[in-house]
């Protein structure tokens, strides 16, 4: 005899021990592969065991902090691979940021303290606004009331901003009692690329690159935006779907026993709306015959009394319960007019009850998203033309990243290179953690590169010279920053649940995308078109900008 259990509570138990199982084995790929690639990007075995260090003590501190806050509000587990991510990507990029201007300073001034104040004065401060803008894109989550999203919300903004703490704190102190033993146990060709990278060719082939770009900023914007926009039309015919058994592998025994139960036996509890009313019984009755008659639903299994003058009606319905046919059921249910108070619950109503709240507090988000972004750009550079510049470039890189996702995950492609059986569909809540998530990332690169380019700009290079030097002096770094982050989220792939894969290659991909097409070709093609016209701000936004003293200076 062989026995094996199934069910909707089987399902989600079973998701969530596959996410831990999941995270511990991205967790054991994440860091030994971290650690090889650093030794390339970083020049050095000393330098590359910085971001696994920052990263290692950002999830550590941020583990405990979720800790204390799960004693008040529970936190769902899913928001541990999220932490991790953040953590170790926010890790990687702040590390390869402070150390790469550490040694830029530290090879005009010497290793000490006037290079480490100077680094913290460009690079730290450059750190500092990108996780701010990082952590409130990641708590515009808090407003949606799915505990799912809210601890997504708050794991993920703490993650960043302790990885901003630990990246301006702990980090210089370690630089600092290291000195220019930074670059101590490397090989000498490691040496002679880091002492290159600290003295960087102003005309190299990342500046010759951006000047090929702004010769013809035109036919490079439409090309890159039509890219992009290409890449978004997908993402109009999404289709969502909720977590369910589907979200496990197909070879899964609770995700195999669920399907077969709902084949062998349609009147499962999957397919069931329990309709509550509070009014007269033989008014109950003469309602439940009304919703016996409505076409999608199967039969009505009596009339019960519950107390209180309640009386509780289960509804079987003909179709899944998240499905489309199942929805238009219970629209036509809900349209009935109930004989007095009436409650309706089931899957099908809590799936069509998390989209309407979704719907309904998506606009409070993308405020918060906008507005955060909006004022904090101009704190940062003085303009009001660069944040609207950026909030367009991250809506097509979070635009071009759905439609990719659609490709992938309802069409069912590449099932067999990442391992996980489609399900038609993108789960509900992807589109909206993607997006703050994304849009904070998208920031972190482009306060970088603005940085650089402010900075040019005050050293008296023309407009156009000044996006070249900025961009030579980022590229390498934004990129692999990019392919480390991309690197370290993708391991996390390696899970079991669909769910985590969609978010961890979501957000590998949107900084793919943000690092390439956006940073390398239409930021320099948009900044070569408008030219001085991108620092304008009006007059009284430039006198509040100098009165508050928090500009590049």
């Amino acid at each position: 005899m062989e026995a094996r259990i199934g069910g909707s509570f089987t399902v989600q138990h079973e998701i969530g021990r596959r996410v831990e199982s999941g995270l511990a084995r991205a967790e054991m790929i994440a860091f030994p592969l971290l650690l090889l690639l650093s030794l390339w990007v970083f020049r050095g075995m000393v330098a590359a065991l910085l971001p696994p260090m920052v990263g290692a003590v950002t999830v550590l501190v941020t583990f405990i902090a979720l800790r204390l806050v799960n004693e008040l509000s529970p936190i769902t587990i899913y928001a541990v691979n999220l932490v991790t991510g953040i953590g170790l990507g926010l890790a990687i990029d702040y590390s390869l940021f402070i150390v790469s201007r550490w040694r830029e300073e530290g090879a005009r001034h010497g290793y000490g303290a006037e290079a480490m104040r100077r680094t913290m004065a460009t690079a730290g401060r450059t750190i500092l606004f990108s996780g701010v803008t990082v952590a409130l894109a990641i708590s515009s989550l808090l407003v949606f009331p799915l505990p799912f999203l809210r601890s997504m919300g708050i794991g993920g903004s703490i993650a960043a901003l302790v990885g901003v703490a630990v990246s301006l704190t702990l980090l210089p102190a370690v630089l600092l009692l290291l000195g220019a033993r930074i670059d101590a146990l490397s090989p000498r060709w490691l040496r002679r690329a880091a002492d290159h990278d600290a003295r960087p060719d102003e005309r190299g082939r990342w500046y010759r690159f951006a000047a090929a770009v702004m010769r013809r900023p035109g036919l490079v914007a439409v090309l890159a935006g039509g890219l992009l926009i290409a890449c978004a039309l997908p993402a109009g015919r999404v289709h969502f779907i909720s977590a369910d058994e589907r979200a496990l592998p197909g070879d899964n025994p609770a995700r195999i026993v669920t399907e077969d139960l709902r084949r062998a036996v349609p009147e499962g509890s999957d397919d069931r709306l329990d309709v509550v009313v509070r009014a007269p019984r033989p008014a109950v009755r003469r309602y439940a015959r009304l919703l016996a008659d409505t076409p999608g639903v199967r039969r009505i299994a009596g009339v019960r009394g519950i107390g209180d003058g309640r009386w509780r009606v289960p509804v079987q319905l003909t179709q899944p319960g998240a499905s489309d046919a199942a929805l238009r059921t219970l629209d036509r249910l809900r349209a009935l007019e109930p004989p007095g108070k009436r409650w309706i619950g089931g899957r099908t109503a809590a799936f069509d009850d998390q989209q309407a709240s979704l719907v309904d507090h998506l606009p409070e988000a993308a405020a918060i998203l906008t507005v955060t972004t909006l004022v904090l750009l101009f704190l940062f550079t003085g303009s009001v033309v660069l944040p609207i510049k950026t909030l367009i470039m991250n809506l097509l890189t979070i635009g071009a990243t759905f439609g990719l996702l659609v490709l992938i995950f309802q069409d069912g492609r590449l099932q067999g290179l990442l391992a996980y059986t489609g399900a038609g569909g993108l789960e509900s809540t992807q589109p909206v953690l993607l997006c703050a998530i994304a849009f904070g990332l998208a920031t972190d690169y482009g306060v970088f590169l603005l940085s650089r380019i402010a900075e040019a700009r005050r050293q008296g290079l023309g407009e156009r010279e000044a996006v070249a030097a900025g961009v030579e002096r980022t590229a390498r770094i934004v990129t692999a920053a990019a392919l480390l982050f991309c690197v370290t989220i993708a391991t996390f792939a390696t899970a079991d649940v669909s769910v985590i894969k969609q978010m961890s290659i979501g957000t590998g991909l949107a900084v793919a995308i943000d690092a390439t097409i956006v940073r390398a070709m239409l930021v320099p093609a948009l900044m070569a078109l408008l030219g001085r016209w991108n620092w304008w701000a009006p007059r009284p936004l430039r006198a509040l900008h100098r009165r508050l003293g928090v500009g590049d200076h």
